[in-house]
């Protein structure tokens, strides 16, 4: 299994901006996909947005013009920009990536909380 640990979660005013972050450990070869799902309580799990090798993205609706995501292929890690936070954007973050060694990995999740 791969091992994801993500941070840079917390509790940001409505408007504010977080950045997330994420890594995997260990000689990993052919992560073609990484990317950020998030679970509000009493919802399902829902992708956020996602990145390949080659920096193709998609974003769901609800966060295009305002999440950024971006990777760094040597070091394994992918990162989540995200701006003008809302309520609604409230929710764990869980860290994914596929690849062809491991197949499919979770990180353990970090709290977003946005509030006044």
């Amino acid at each position: 299994q791969v091992q994801l640990v993500e941070s840079g979660g917390g509790l940001v005013q409505p408007g504010g901006s977080l950045r997330l972050s994420c890594a995997a450990s260990g000689s990993i070869f052919n992560i073609y996909v990484m990317g950020w799902y998030r679970q509000a309580p009493g919802k399902q799990r829902e992708l956020v947005a996602s990145i390949t090798s080659g920096d193709n993205t998609n974003y769901a609706d609800f966060v295009k013009g305002r999440f950024t995501i971006s990777r760094d292929n040597g070091k394994n890690t992918v990162d989540l920009q995200m701006n003008n936070l809302k309520p609604e954007d409230t929710a764990v973050y869980y860290c994914h990536c596929r690849s062809t060694q491991f197949g499919v990995s979770w990180g353990q999740g970090t709290q977003v909380t946005v509030s006044s």
